[in-house]
């Protein structure tokens, strides 16, 4: 039995693309490729940014100082670490922050330990004269933010089963390779202050993952699917991130706070006989 024309020339067309798609990304080497990006692009500097995402939201005032901090002993950033081998999050979540123009962002991670070894080698006479490091320069954070990954799938599901009504075998094989990543984060806003939280946001998103073939079109040519699997494993968690983001500023542009009768940490309403 053969398949009609008009199928068989689009499973071609698809097949042709993905080919090129494989193709172009293994001819030289690309600065600032665009099918590498993120939702989270760009760079900042202090209040000005370029190339940012026009889809992140933006603070016509800066609401304060931030510190992003990670919850390392949590089950999803071990999850983040070592099944799907990604870094930290919170360079993303740093420049997301900036580029905003909602908050100010000071260091409280890994790099506090470089602060703190530069005003070491200052007490102990190591540096030279001038280098001005002194006491009461630093900057308090005055929210910190915390992220975390509530829900995520590695394989969300295939068309596989669409694709091969219409295109009978080979096309199960094409559509069983399309698989949907998913994942879910939450961010929380905490005063440091009063230990209040302020703010908690969800975000989601959805990205498609070429799977296997990417290693169906690449053989001998030096392209294989595990790459690309990570890459997009990445692209989905940054773009589910900039959702919880944009979430949590929509939030706070109409921020009011929470009051109790008699004051914060008096006894509250709910009395107990």
């Amino acid at each position: 039995m053969t398949l009609p024309l008009k199928p068989v020339l689009t499973l071609q067309l698809f097949a042709s693309l993905v080919l090129s798609i494989s193709l172009t990304g293994c001819i030289g080497m690309q600065m600032g490729s665009e099918g590498a990006k993120t939702t989270a692009t760009g760079s900042t500097a202090g209040s000005s940014s370029q190339n940012v995402n026009p889809a992140l939201q933006r603070c016509d005032a800066t609401l304060g100082t931030l510190a992003v901090v990670e919850e390392t002993s949590a089950p999803w950033y071990v999850y983040l670490r070592t099944d799907w081998k990604l870094g930290p999050t919170t360079p993303v979540l740093k420049m997301l922050a900036q580029q905003s123009n909602c908050f100010v962002v000071v260091e409280r991670g890994r790099a506090m330990n470089n602060m703190m070894e530069e005003r070491a080698l200052e007490n102990s006479g190591e540096l030279r004269k001038g280098s001005n490091f002194q006491k009461g320069q630093m900057v308090a954070a005055d929210y910190s933010m915390s992220p975390s990954i509530t829900f995520s799938n590695n394989n969300a599901g295939s068309i596989g089963g669409a694709i091969g009504g219409v295109f009978g075998s080979v096309g199960s094989l094409i559509g069983s390779s399309l698989n949907f990543k998913e994942a879910s984060t939450m961010l929380t806003l905490i005063d440091n202050r009063s230990g209040v939280q302020l703010a908690a946001s969800e975000g989601s998103a959805k990205n498609v993952d070429l799977g296997m073939l990417g290693g169906l079109f690449s053989s001998g040519i030096g392209l294989g699917g595990g790459g690309y699997t990570n890459t997009a494993e990445g692209k989905v968690l940054v773009a589910a991130f900039t959702d919880s983001f944009n979430n949590m500023v929509i939030a706070l542009k109409s921020y009011k706070a929470q009051e109790v009768k008699g004051g914060l940490g008096t006894g509250g309403s709910l009395k107990v006989n």
